[in-house]
């Protein structure tokens, strides 16, 4: 998620890739500029068999983008974090990991984010994919997901807002989900619902700050300016940027688990997990440290997730992307995995796509929109639009688009009917 920079000194420091959109490229077919357009568009991608001896069926990679509309902050976007807030610079893993005052600074202003995040939910962006899977089921006969006609959702997101709106669909949440944290000893996880009531209980000055901040629609406010007038800066996934913050303060709790029963390192040596009077962890343990439950800058994704998403790719045969810029690698080498396959990819997003150029630079004109689109549009307008638009199809019944002359032979395995030219 991040890169290794070289300072002056010759020291080495965490980059964050991508800070700044690359410009946007040509809108593909051309007549995708519209809502009408980049429907039909969309219509005739997933409708449309894929090349030769790839399966009918679509994988979707996403990103923040898609969750805009719920009200939470992305990156790159147009009002995204790294534009409006140019000082912001998240958490690395190894910080988090090493350091006692950057802990309490994370969680003391993940406590106050929380809240916000605690109180978005799915969009109809989101709804949208749920119907899309039920509606290209059909093309099967079924409404049944066991026909996968959607292998699987790839999100970026930590919101967990896809598991919430498409639970029959299967997602994998590559960068894991801000709705547990987990202990970095011991691995066990627990609810964040918890975890956040005794963060309230250790901390009651910080309580009475969130409850007044509550009170004064600082955290409500959609209105950039007003939240900095008032001193908070939303970032994404849950954080808030509170200006001159004591942050060294701000306590959190142990891992239960690991302070009823320690455990060994991988080595044999013991480790142990010290409390105050409160039950606040102390900076004299050796164990114990809970963290979100996601993939921090510069933490790796573990081996399952990994297989889980490729295999979503590998069982694909073409790739939907929405909502992201592709920035982080662990993203962009999926939709490069899927490049690779021959897989025909549409891209949803909003500003630029890093080296988008490469998933259409031999897509032919001719064949844009079946097995290439790149679409400039919000998703919440445009994917509701076109779930509507395929379901008035034939009175509510999916028709397979294929290019005019194409017949399949009778009996066919892939239960289709020939096509009357």
């Amino acid at each position: 998620m991040s890169t290794l920079a070289t300072t002056a000194a010759g020291t080495l420091r965490m980059r964050i890739p991508y800070r700044e959109l690359p410009p946007p490229t040509t809108i593909i077919p051309a007549t995708a500029t519209t809502l009408p357009g980049a429907v039909a568009a969309l219509k005739s991608f997933l409708t449309t068999p894929p090349p030769s001896g790839l399966p009918d069926r679509t994988v979707i990679l996403t990103g923040a983008g898609l969750s805009v509309a719920s009200g939470l902050a992305d990156y790159r976007g147009v009002n995204g974090t790294y534009r409006v807030n140019k000082s912001y610079k998240p958490i690395f893993h190894h910080e988090f990991l090493t350091s006692h005052e950057t802990r309490q600074r994370y969680w003391a202003r993940s406590y106050i984010g929380w809240r916000g995040l605690g109180r978005a939910g799915p969009n109809p962006g989101h709804y949208a994919i749920r119907d899309l899977g039920d509606l290209l089921a059909q093309r099967y006969g079924s409404n049944d997901h066991k026909h996968k006609s959607i292998t699987g959702v790839i999100t970026q997101n930590v919101d967990s807002f896809h598991k919430m709106s498409h639970p029959d669909i299967r997602t994998v949440e590559l960068h894991g989900s801000l709705a547990s944290v987990v202990c970095t000893s011991c691995r066990n996880q627990f609810p964040r619902d918890e975890y956040q009531t005794t963060l309230a209980r250790l901390n009651p000055i910080w309580a009475d700050f969130l409850r007044e901040a509550l009170a004064s629609g600082a955290l409500e406010t959609e209105d950039i300016e007003e939240r900095n007038k008032r001193g908070i800066k939303m970032n994404p996934d849950g954080d808030v940027d509170l200006a001159e913050a004591p942050y060294t303060t701000f306590r959190y709790p142990a891992c239960p688990s690991c302070l009823k029963e320690p455990p060994r390192k991988a080595d044999g040596t013991k480790t142990w997990v010290e409390i105050d009077k409160d039950g606040a962890w102390v900076p004299t343990s050796t164990a114990g440290v809970l963290k979100p439950a996601v993939i921090m800058f510069g933490e790796s994704i573990s081996a399952e997730v990994k297989n889980d998403a490729e295999q979503a790719v590998d069982n694909a045969g073409r790739m939907l992307i929405l909502g992201t810029s592709l920035a982080t690698y662990s993203a962009w080498r999926l939709a490069q995995r899927a490049k690779l396959r021959g897989m025909p990819i549409a891209i949803v997003s909003i500003g630029g796509v890093r080296r988008e150029e490469m998933f259409f630079e031999d897509l032919d004109p001719q064949k844009a929109g079946p097995y290439g689109v790149r679409v400039e549009m919000a998703t919440e307008e445009l994917l509701p639009a076109l779930v509507e638009e395929l379901k008035s199809s034939n009175n509510g019944a999916m028709v397979t688009e294929v290019p005019i002359g194409t017949v399949f032979p009778s009996g066919s395995s892939n239960g289709r009917p020939s096509l009357i030219e």
